[in-house]
């Protein structure tokens, strides 16, 4: 048994989706687990169409885009699309629902709701797809197997409740398919609310249902011929890398390396699973593997972190940053769940850089500003430079306005913004 996770980018149009067909015939003997994210950039449309209905807008325009949009891939799939048709019109619709319940007071919660309808729309478009090419196929909804606490955008598995139901789930639906279709990223909570595992949780998904059912591998498949040292969007020549160890691959997950989601890769070393990455353009080819073994590398791994926010806490009456202090930042930092990318301190004043999520650091910066004279600077970048080289670093500069940096023997960071041209 195996689990294959298909991202955004492997399921974005139809010729994407008939891919997946095609991989999942070279594996006929296989009974596989599939776990989908939303099609293309279908999450990204919808947190525009939550921040938009928030602000007091009318969505409408947003929604219908987003809705032909999928119409046209069931369109190009189906020779008969009416039923899936119906299916699709039927998820907008409790799309819709899930926004007139929304609001900002409970952001979280409602973030969780609506954006968690691009996987459930997806996995319902290829479980119908896979079905009319002959597998037999069958769609578990992930909130039945997945079960979480109520911290919504970033919740934490109820580890022993969700292997139970998993492999509950999991053997019966063996029973009479070969494969089963799960959404990624998304659970739900003790009174079956809708909770997500974070952005990118796909990969997590997939880690968690792999650990639980202690299966041979997992795969993930990407637009990418497995990890690289760099984005190769970003940064020429960037270097694969044909095998990782569990840590160092963990290790770069930190710092930001987009290609897996940071929680991935310890559950599947608790139980000694192999991480397949490997090219939906090209899967034929090795891509890279993450297991245990002590391959050492040298060569520099760049990680670019982008969405990044800078916040300076000074005290305002001129004597030094204390421990006090520094509770005081930490305690509320810990209530919002902000996860620092990286932080530094003067006699002054501390500096912490970390994900721009505005709704976040908006009550973070008005809880503490009667304590603290704060600055903000908002869309920058974090560079992290692993095995680093001073010219290399000196070339990552260039252009760029450098508002923080450390360096330690092996990594450096910096907190950047891009020169305007």
């Amino acid at each position: 048994m195996q689990v294959f996770k298909f991202g955004g980018a492997s399921i974005k149009n139809a010729i994407a989706v008939k891919n997946i067909a095609a991989i999942i015939k070279l594996f006929p003997k296989e009974k596989l687990v599939i776990v989908v994210s939303a099609m293309g950039k279908t999450t990204n449309a919808l947190e525009e169409i939550l921040s938009t209905f928030l602000n007091g807008e009318n969505p409408e325009l947003l929604i219908s885009n987003l809705y032909e949009n999928h119409i046209s891939i069931v369109n190009n799939l189906f020779p008969e699309p009416e039923l899936v048709i119906q299916k699709l019109t039927s998820e907008f619709k409790k799309l819709e629902e899930s926004l007139l319940l929304c609001s900002k007071a409970r952001y979280d919660a409602s973030y969780d709701s609506v954006i968690s309808r691009g996987e459930f729309i997806s996995s319902m478009i290829i479980e119908s797809f896979l079905i009319q090419e002959g597998f037999l196929a069958r769609k578990y909804d992930a909130p039945l197997w997945i079960k979480t606490d109520s911290n919504f955008r970033d919740a934490s598995i109820n580890w022993p409740l969700t292997e139970a139901k998993i492999n509950k789930g999991v053997q019966e639906g063996f029973k009479e398919n070969n494969l089963l279709i799960t959404q990624g990223f998304i659970g739900s909570d003790n009174k079956d609310n809708i909770t997500t595992l974070g952005r990118e949780g796909s990969d997590f998904t997939a880690a968690i249902i792999a650990s639980s059912l202690h299966t041979n591998s997992v795969t993930i498949w990407k637009d990418v011929p497995g990890i690289l040292n760099a984005d190769p969007k970003k940064i020429q020549d960037a270097i694969l890398y044909h095998e990782l160890s569990y840590r160092e691959a963990a290790e770069m997950t930190y710092y930001g390396a987009s290609v897996i989601h940071p929680k991935t890769i310890k559950p599947l070393a608790n139980k000694n699973i192999p991480l397949l990455v490997k090219s939906f353009q090209d899967p034929t080819k090795s891509g890279t593997i993450i297991h245990e073994c002590k391959v050492a590398h040298h060569i520099p791994c760049i990680i670019i972190k982008e969405k990044q926010c800078l916040i300076t806490f000074q005290v305002t009456d001129f004597t030094f940053i204390s421990e006090s202090n520094l509770s005081d930042i930490f305690s509320a930092i810990d209530r919002l769940h902000i996860k620092i990318n990286m932080m530094q301190n003067s006699a002054i004043s501390f500096s912490i850089c970390v994900n721009d999520d505005w709704y976040k650091l908006e009550k973070l910066i008005s809880g503490l500003e009667d304590k603290f004279d704060i600055l903000y600077n908002r869309e920058l970048e974090l560079i992290t430079i692993k095995n680093y080289a001073d010219d290399l670093i000196e070339r990552l500069k260039k252009d760029r306005n450098i508002y923080l940096e450390q360096k330690t023997r092996k990594n450096f960071q910096m907190v950047v913004k891009p020169l305007e041209n």
